[in-house]
């Protein structure tokens, strides 16, 4: 809703403007030469070979991290959002210090990760960057400016607001949001109980053991690839791992 990932291709298409010797919209530009340049941007996925979102994402910046030069301009756009968090931040946090200390692109790396914005601390030639963003009445205003420094916040809830979920959904969220990070994760259904007692709501873990129950009984395995099936059993497993933390049954 910013429009980070509009900013990263129209400074894609500013540079193939230029590298043609084309105008620019910009009143005065510095643009140097480049050999190539790799994206990666959007989700997406490539049944036909049998590729989950998150593989394909990982397959294009395998190539980009294998055939980029210090002459190349990098793009990626959410890199490691296909997977856990912690697996996802650490895979962020790699592909960030490879471009940096090995390839030398230029490179413009957007992401939610708050805790990546540390890294422009230990690597000399990386800075942070942010979609300027006015809050007004518990709501966002999005700027489409970018400015110099790391942003506090995703406003997740605000995008989700805008488009309509329901009220009892958003104030959910903005509820579990106002809690240490990861703790509503990792409580046992007799605290989540206890704290939600006030306001009327439902167990969450219940929920969640009939979803996954139903995900998994309506999933049609026959019409499934053997790659699909995997990742299908993956995703479902997670989930019940997650579950099973949530109520301190960790395994």
């Amino acid at each position: 809703m910013a429009g980070k990932s509009t900013y990263l291709r129209q400074i894609a298409l500013i540079t193939l403007l230029a590298q043609i010797g084309s105008f620019v919209p910009a009143s005065q530009a510095r643009i140097g030469l480049v050999d190539r340049i790799f994206t990666r941007v959007g989700a997406e996925d490539d049944l036909a070979r049998g590729l989950s979102t998150f593989m394909l994402e990982m397959v294009e910046t395998a190539y980009i991290l294998r055939h980029a030069s210090a002459r190349s301009l990098v793009i990626l756009d959410e890199v490691g959002r296909g997977t856990s968090t912690a697996d996802g931040l650490a895979i962020a946090r790699a592909v960030i210090e490879y471009l940096h200390d090995h390839v030398g692109a230029r490179t413009l790396f957007a992401t939610h990760y708050h805790e990546l914005a540390d890294i422009a601390e230990t690597l000399s030639s990386v800075g942070v960057y942010r979609m300027a963003v006015a809050e007004r009445d518990a709501g966002a205003i999005f700027l489409h400016r970018v400015v110099p420094g790391a942003s506090s916040d995703s406003y997740g809830v605000q995008v989700a607001r805008m488009a309509g979920l329901p009220t009892k959904v958003t104030e959910r969220a903005s509820a579990l949001l106002q809690r240490q990070p990861q703790r509503w994760v990792a409580e046992s259904p007799a605290d989540y109980e206890a704290t939600t007692a006030s306001d009327g709501s439902d167990s969450l873990t219940p929920r969640i053991q009939h979803d996954l129950a139903l995900d998994l009984a309506s999933a049609n395995i026959a019409a499934m690839t053997p790659m699909e099936a995997i990742n299908a059993l993956f995703a479902l497993q997670q989930r019940a791992l997650a579950m099973l933390r949530a109520s301190g049954q960790g395994v």
